[in-house]
């Protein structure tokens, strides 16, 4: 009886994060939609005019732009309820990491998705585009190319969690320096895969993705050493 008691209050906590987040984000992108013309032409640059191909894609393209300026703005947040939730079931000694835990969250995330629109998206667009001819004239709608440079751009900033999700398991037990060391291929064949799913399909994004997430590994590697003492 009291083992369900206790999974039924987690499930309670798990929906009062999930409705604080959901409600965050939804003021956030309300907010953001105000400002969606200058955020289209920041991400445009890259790339330069764009076009759209059916009569509501102008507008849907908006409200993507929007729910995900949303979400960025509400990272911070959302990533602290998240920890929050995790804290939850961890004892005293192991909740005094959590706010510690989600600023660096916060941080790396910023900085997965800087370098996902800064240096990710400009190198994929020119390999991408290089294969366009004389016959051939590419032709970007405006959907399809936001898309790319969100999902590149929040993909980044989603794997650049990996030290301080390693960290955390090094901390409370569950993964030590040893283990990840003597899994090291392993994990690179599952770096790679997931470099694969993040990334349109192509060899050069797929690296380009794969090659930092394998520095992060390395990096929390030496995170866990100093953990684990």
């Amino acid at each position: 009886m009291d083992r369900r008691f206790t999974f039924i209050e987690h499930l309670e906590e798990l929906r009062k994060r999930l409705i604080c987040a959901i409600a965050f984000v939804v003021i956030a992108s309300i907010f953001t939609y105000a400002f969606t013309d200058k955020i289209l032409i920041f991400f445009s640059r890259p790339v330069g005019r764009l076009v759209f191909i059916a009569p509501a894609e102008a507008f849907t393209t908006s409200i993507k732009i929007a729910i995900f300026g949303g979400l960025y703005i509400s990272s911070p947040f959302i990533l602290y309820e998240i920890w929050r939730f995790i804290s939850s079931g961890l004892e005293d000694v192991e909740r005094k990491y959590v706010l510690l835990f989600g600023i660096f969250s916060f941080v790396l995330f910023l900085l997965g998705s800087l370098l996902g629109y800064f240096i990710i998206v400009p190198i994929g667009l020119k390999f991408l585009m290089a294969f366009g001819t004389e016959y051939l004239k590419p032709m970007i709608s405006v959907g399809k190319y936001v898309s790319f440079v969100m999902s590149l751009s929040f993909a980044f900033g989603v794997v650049f969690q990996l030290p301080m999700a390693i960290l955390f398991l090094t901390k409370i037990g569950v993964v030590t320096p040893r283990f990840l060391s003597s899994n090291r291929k392993y994990a690179i064949v599952i770096i790679f895969i997931a470099a694969a799913i993040f990334t349109p399909p192509d060899i050069i994004t797929q690296c380009l993705m794969a090659i930092p997430l394998w520095v992060l590994y390395e990096v929390s590697i030496f995170l866990s050493r100093i953990a684990s003492k």
